[in-house]
Parts: C-alpha cells; sequence; structure tokens
C-alpha cells in the first residue's frame, strides 16, 4: 500500500508522504530549469499546483504565497522547500506557522514592523481599519520606532490581538460623543466589516436584532460590544462547555441555568456572553434551549480535511431543497443496493454458526426417537464436519444469500426511511421513534425473511437423516408451495419486529458511546457496536425463533406435530419444560450478534466508499474530521496530487483569511 494514500497519523493530524511520491509530484509541476536543477516557479504552485487564482490571478498575491514556501527568498522553490512545507503542514500549529511565513518576507525567522505593512497592506482588512497600522497598539509589539522584530511565538499572539484592537478602534471611532455607546447599525456595519471572517449567514442576519440584547433602544454598549467579540472567538470553548454539561452527547437540549452551571467551573466566560448566546440562539432558533446544532449555526465545525476515502462521489441534488420525490425513490435504490451487499457479506460470515443453531432448536429432547443427536453446540459442530465434511456447514446457503440479500436490504432502507422520517427540523430522533423505525423496518423484512427461512431451516436439518437423496432447495420450493412458505409468519413476525425494535436503537446508542470526541466512528467501532447491540436483540427473541423453527421444520416419524403459534408454544412448555424455548440462545446470539456486527460495518463503510449525496441524512459518524477553527470544509482539495500535509494546503490558506482576516486580492490588479 502507497504510505501517501494513507493520510491519518496517530495523532489525528495528516501523515507525511513518502519522499519517493513528493519527487514524483513535484517533477511534474516544475518546470524551471536553473542550474541544472528543477525548481517550480510561484505561478507553478500557486495556479498549478494549488490551483488557486486560475487565469490572470493576482500577480502580488501569487508571489505572497508563493514566498511561504521559498524560505530562501530567491523567487524559486526548490524540492527540499517543497518537501519542507509538505512536512510543516502536518503540524499541529500549521495554520500559525504558515501565516507567520506568509508575513517573513526576508526569511530571517523573526517579522519586522515593514515586513508587516508589506502583507497587511495588501488585505481586504487594511482598506477597513480605521487608523491604519500606525498606532499605540502597534508599539506595543514593534517599538515606539518599530524597529523591533518579533518571533513566532510573540506573532501569534500579535495576529490574535491585532482583531481585538482593530474592533475597539472601530468603536472609538463611531463613539464620536465618547458615551461608551454605539448604535444597532453601526454595530452591525463594524462586525460587518472587522469581524466578517466570524459571522455565519445566520449570525449576520440577526445582528441588529442582537445589538445591545433587545434593552437600552437598541444602542450597544462598548461591554456588550466586546462580550459579543469574545463570545465568537471563543466558540470552540463553548462547545466544550456544551458538551461537559451533556457528557458528550450533541442532542440534549440545555437551559440557560444548566449551561451557566458547566460555564462556572471552567470560568472563561462570562455570564453576558451566555447571556448573547442564548439571544443568538433565540433568534436564529426561536428557542429558549440550546442544542449543539444551535452552536453550530453560530460556529460550523471547521476542519483541516475530510479524511475519509471515496471510490467514487457523486452530488444527486445541489442542496437540500431540490430533494424531490424522485430523489427519494433513488435513495432508497441505493440504500437497498448497498443494503443487499452489506446482508450476504454479513450472512456468509455466520453462516455455520446459523446451521449449529438451527440443528439445536431442531433438537426434540421430549420424542420418541432415541437418545440426542448433539450433546451441545460444539459436538454438533464437530458432528456435522465429521459426516457431511466441511461444506456441510454451508448447506442451504445459496438459497441464504438469495433471500438474506432483499431481507437485510429492505430492513436496512426502511429503518432508515421511517427514521428520516421522524426525525425533527433539528435532525433529533427521541427514543420512541428509533424504536418505531426498527419495528417497522422488523415487520416489512417478514415478506422475505419467512420463505427463505423455511427453505434454510429444512435444507440444513436435512444433513441429519442418514439417506443418500439429496435435498435441494428447489425441491423443498415446490413441495411447500407459495402459501406454504409462509408457513410460521406470525412467530417470525414475533421474532423480528421486538428484534428489529431492540436492535436499531440500541445500535444507534452504541455508535455515539464508540465514536471519538470529533463524533466519528472508526470501522472497528462500527463492528463493536453492531456486535453488542446483537446481543440482547437476539437472546430476547429466542423463544420466538424456537417456536418458528418448530413450525416451519419437517417432524420426522415419532416427534411431535404443531398447528400454529399457540399449539407449538404450549406443547412445547409441556413436553420439554421452560428451558426449552431459549435452546439455541448462545448460537443464536454468537451467530446474530456478529452477523449484524459485520452486515453494520459493511453497509456503512459501503456507504463511506460509495458516496452518493441525495440531500437527506447520512449515517451518524461516517465523516472523519480534524478540527481546526477557522478552516472550513468547503476548502478540501480534490487534486488527487494534494497528498500528505498537501491535503491540509488550501484549507490551512483558507483559514487564514476566515480566522484572521488575511485575504489576499484575487484578481489582477488593473492600472488606470
Amino acid at each position: 500500500m502507497d504510505k501517501s494514500s494513507v493520510v491519518e497519523g496517530s495523532t489525528g493530524y495528516p501523515r507525511r508522504a513518502s519522499t519517493e511520491k513528493l519527487r514524483e509530484i513535484f517533477n511534474r509541476y516544475a518546470h524551471t530549469i536553473k542550474n541544472g536543477e528543477q525548481y517550480m516557479s510561484a505561478k507553478e504552485f500557486v495556479q498549478d499546483f494549488l490551483g488557486m487564482f486560475p487565469g490572470k490571478g493576482n500577480e502580488h498575491s501569487i508571489q505572497l504565497l508563493a514566498g511561504i514556501v521559498d524560505t530562501s527568498k530567491d523567487g524559486l522553490i526548490s524540492f527540499s522547500e517543497f518537501q519542507a512545507f509538505e512536512g510543516l503542514l502536518c503540524v499541529p500549529d500549521a495554520l500559525y506557522k504558515t501565516a507567520f511565513q506568509l508575513f517573513d518576507i526576508n526569511g530571517n525567522g523573526m517579522i519586522s514592523f515593514k515586513e508587516f505593512v508589506e502583507v497587511i497592506s495588501n488585505t481586504e482588512l487594511y482598506k477597513r481599519m480605521p487608523h491604519g497600522v500606525d498606532n499605540s497598539f502597534i508599539s506595543l509589539y514593534f517599538g515606539k520606532d518599530k524597529t523591533r522584530v518579533i518571533s513566532y511565538a510573540e506573532f501569534s499572539q500579535f495576529l490574535h490581538d491585532f482583531h481585538e484592537e482593530c474592533a475597539t478602534a472601530a468603536f472609538r471611532q463611531f463613539d464620536k460623543e465618547g458615551t461608551g455607546f454605539i448604535t444597532a447599525l453601526d454595530f452591525r456595519d463594524i462586525m460587518g466589516s472587522i469581524k466578517s471572517h466570524l459571522l455565519t449567514k445566520e449570525v449576520k442576519d440577526n445582528l441588529v436584532a442582537a445589538a445591545g440584547g433587545g434593552q437600552s433602544g437598541h444602542k450597544v454598549s462598548f461591554p456588550y460590544f466586546m462580550a459579543f467579540n469574545s463570545l465568537l472567538n471563543n466558540m470552540e470553548l463553548v462547545k466544550r462547555i456544551y458538551l461537559n454539561a451533556t457528557n458528550g452527547q450533541k442532542d440534549q437540549e440545555l437551559t440557560k441555568e444548566e449551561f451557566l452551571y458547566s460555564a462556572q467551573m471552567m470560568s472563561q466566560i462570562t455570564p453576558l456572553e451566555v447571556d448573547i448566546l442564548f439571544l443568538l440562539c433565540h433568534l436564529i432558533h426561536q428557542t429558549t434551549r440550546i442544542a449543539y446544532t444551535d452552536l453550530q449555526s453560530i460556529a460550523p465545525e471547521q476542519f483541516y480535511k475530510q479524511f475519509t476515502n471515496r471510490l467514487a462521489e457523486i452530488h444527486a441534488v445541489s442542496s437540500p431543497d431540490d430533494r424531490g420525490f424522485l430523489i427519494q425513490i433513488l435513495e432508497s435504490v441505493y440504500r437497498f443496493t448497498l443494503g443487499s451487499l452489506a446482508g450476504a457479506t454479513g450472512a456468509t460470515a455466520v453462516y455455520p454458526i446459523d446451521l449449529v443453531k438451527t440443528r439445536m432448536q431442531n433438537q426434540r429432547s421430549g420424542s420418541f426417537i432415541g437418545e440426542l443427536m448433539y450433546r451441545n453446540s460444539w459436538d454438533c459442530f464437530k458432528k456435522v464436519i465429521r459426516h457431511e465434511g466441511f461444506a456441510g456447514l454451508y448447506r442451504g446457503l445459496v438459497p441464504q444469500l438469495m433471500g438474506v440479500a432483499p431481507e437485510k436490504a429492505i430492513k436496512l432502507t426502511v429503518n432508515d426511511l421511517v427514521r428520516d422520517k421522524l426525525m425533527d427540523k433539528n435532525g433529533k430522533l427521541p427514543i420512541y421513534a428509533e424504536i418505531i423505525a426498527g419495528g417497522c423496518a422488523g415487520g416489512s423484512q417478514v415478506v422475505f425473511t419467512n420463505p427463505l427461512e423455511i427453505v434454510k431451516i429444512r435444507l440444513q436439518v436435512a444433513g441429519e437423516i442418514a439417506t443418500g437423496e439429496k435435498i435441494r432447495a428447489w425441491s423443498v420450493v415446490k413441495d411447500l408451495g407459495f402459501f406454504g412458505l409462509y408457513k410460521g409468519a406470525r412467530a417470525c413476525f414475533l421474532r423480528d419486529v421486538p428484534f428489529s425494535a431492540i436492535y436499531f436503537p440500541t445500535y444507534a446508542h452504541m455508535k455515539k458511546k464508540l465514536a471519538d470526541e470529533n463524533g466519528y466512528n472508526t470501522p472497528i467501532s462500527l463492528l463493536v457496536a453492531g456486535s453488542i447491540a446483537g446481543v440482547p436483540a437476539a437472546s430476547l427473541v429466542t423463544p420466538a425463533d424456537v417456536i418458528k423453527t418448530r413450525l416451519q421444520v419437517v417432524a420426522r416419524a415419532g416427534q411431535t406435530t404443531y398447528n400454529g403459534l399457540t399449539d407449538a408454544a404450549i406443547k412445547i412448555y409441556r413436553e420439554e419444560g421452560p428451558r426449552a424455548f431459549w435452546k439455541g440462545t448462545i448460537a443464536r446470539v454468537c451467530r446474530s450478534s456478529p452477523q449484524f456486527g459485520v452486515t453494520l460495518l459493511t453497509y456503512e463503510v459501503l456507504q463511506r466508499l460509495f458516496y452518493v449525496d441525495f440531500g437527506g441524512s447520512r449515517p451518524t459518524g461516517s465523516e472523519q474530521k480534524i478540527p481546526s477553527t477557522g478552516i472550513p470544509e468547503a476548502a478540501k482539495s480534490t487534486n488527487p496530487d494534494h497528498v500528505g500535509g498537501f491535503q491540509a494546503a488550501l484549507p490551512i490558506i483558507s483559514g487564514m483569511e476566515t480566522k484572521f482576516g488575511l485575504s489576499l486580492p484575487k484578481g489582477q490588479t488593473t492600472s488606470v
């Protein structure tokens, strides 16, 4: 496996690409030759490799961005510089280090006032600054005579404080009378110009309504102004406070009092900021409580890179609003297809266990045919191999696969469909709705399950009969007829409806418990969640499964026959006692638990690999993302040559705009 295709390291940050892979990519874009060596020009790196500023991009912006990589400042990028930058993008503070190298024009590892001015004067932020860069705040960092230079550590703090100073200076400019208040419209203008990189559309649309907290005639005081900015700057802390209060659950609603109690334990957010937070949530979603989705509306999750590798990616709709009836049908077909593949995979993986379970359940301890054939499940397993060979463990597999594919597919599809329909506008699903969705899924599968089960069971127990005649699936179907295929259907309903009603809610909650701090489920966690959920679901419905098996199997001479669900239950209890209802429980759990673990794992992994966006819901925990405030997911690269750290290059550069407001002009400057 190519090392460069594995992009996540053990720390959660991009893993370094191999030197050989980087050299291959570098040679593909480096067309400038100097002294017999290959180099990348500024345009080759920024426009060709990164894909930024297409066409006639702004020359000065291109040179500034290329200068981040060109540490020798000779106007060309060597392979060693290209490789070094890829390594820089893999470190946790890559965003600040990249910004530092943008300002470090001379490449001496320090930033002077002149270098700062040269870069900042080319940004959109500079045009909105009320007093330029010659003020007392700048003097605190660069000295009164502007001759002091600052290191990387000092620069990272300066960059953070610089925006706060710009906002404060803007407030003073609008507060001409020195009253400590500005109007709501002035507040909107300042936030829109100086702090626009922190505003989502929802916050921007409600700035005037949020001004002053609805008091003082929509006048905004300086403390309120500072608290508002501090809140936006500390939304990641706010999210941690929320998760601390909810024990990591993202769908729980909190009152202001509950949130304040959690906030005071961290003591880094003030009551005024909490008031503003709840006011914004009320204005955006008309609610007096907050959930994680409310916080995302104020500060969406930001990521370096979407790390889930996909073999295919299709967007069936441009937005959820375009999701019509036909798209919903196509989504169900998509889920049905993947569910079929997942069901077949899961059934094949555990079929030998299923065969042992069936033979153990069919063994009649109260019949008159002599001693028991099998002492326990392990004894049954050994005897099957001894008398029927290894292939005997897979007797009846073909009809099982023919039936299990649509059976599991319709179960998974209906569960997803009903969950989507019962989900509220905030994406929340109450527990009763999860149970209903699971029950509907279990009921819908019986149309496939019952014929499948009765044919499979008769083939599985056929090996117990020492005759030379080999029983085929088609002969079983012909003997039973259409209505005979649904013998024991009521018992099948009695088993499958509660099974799914238990299984799917348990699986959903186990996924949450096993997800990492960013809500991502690894394949192992999916397998474990699916397997654990199968234990209570499979064991608790074993009595119904025993009754179904007895009704569907052909009774041999001397064995008790049954005339229906109630008759079977009464006769089993009278002849064999209550323990008979739990026959094969261990084998059933050992079969169902891993089968559904493998099935759900396959189903969700297939949805990740073959991604189709129908505008509906996606399985929770299916996207692996590395958080980094201010870096929009939309900026992720689609260039296959962006391997290793370079997968974070575009998000990092975009992050310098959204977090620090360092937006460089992209178009060609026209001279008058």
